[in-house]
């Protein structure tokens, strides 16, 4: 889990120079810089919904996520606890949880974090997750210096997600297919056009209920 370890650490490395670097910048610079993220979050979700070749899977996806988010109330919880976590560490003002989901989903969720974990679970050099490191690590600098710490916290799903696929293709031997990575990414897409809108504050959208739907796709995908 070489590649996933220096992942991880590049995000807390760049994130933190964000942080540094955000102090030097008027509250109006920010608050356009906090428009740009917005935009492009957008753009890369539609950019990555579009590779989907079955749209009636990513619907029922979404539909059993949604279902399931509402009854374990997934948002809410999450909206707490970065609520608890900015008192904890007096962050006033600070975007936390806007800034955690988005990074977390916008590192997590690309082709590149998926065939990476692959490529290093077959027994290959992490090529690809070492270069995605270093554009994580200087994505995490913009991010960090406009959203907060909370993309610094985005570092743990990072390595929980790509461990978690790096071990699995080692049990598996490799057998994730292109569709599959195509639907998780366009799922993923998805999730992060709920956050563009969230961002640009068109309307309020529950993202993390939708989470789950990243764990009905594989099944979904694989039996139909």
């Amino acid at each position: 889990m070489t590649g996933t370890l220096v992942n991880f650490g590049a995000i807390i490395v760049g994130g933190a120079i964000g942080l540094k670097f955000k102090s030097f910048l008027p509250q109006r610079v920010i608050d356009l810089l906090f428009q740009v993220f917005g935009l492009f979050t957008l753009y890369l979700g539609f950019s990555m919904a579009l590779k989907t070749q079955n749209a009636i899977l990513i619907a029922f996806s979404l539909i059993l996520g949604a279902l399931t988010g509402s009854i374990l109330n997934l948002q809410d919880k999450t909206d707490r606890l970065g609520e608890l976590i900015k008192r904890k560490f007096n962050l006033k003002g600070d975007r936390f949880t806007e800034g955690f989901i988005v990074a977390s989903l916008m590192f997590c969720m690309g082709p590149v974090a998926i065939l990476g974990s692959i490529e290093e679970g077959i027994g290959h050099e992490p090529k690809l997750l070492l270069i995605k490191s270093l554009m994580d690590g200087i994505a995490s600098i913009a991010l960090a210096s406009s959203l907060g710490i909370g993309v610094i916290f985005s570092a743990l799903p990072i390595l929980i997600y790509q461990g978690f696929l790096t071990l699995l293709t080692m049990w598996l031997g490799g057998s994730f297919s292109e569709v599959m990575i195509d639907e998780i990414s366009a799922l993923g897409g998805i999730l992060l056009i709920g956050m563009g809108i969230n961002l640009l504050d068109i309307k309020k959208i529950k993202v993390i209920d939708f989470i789950t739907a990243l764990i009905y796709i594989v099944p979904l995908v694989y039996f139909f």
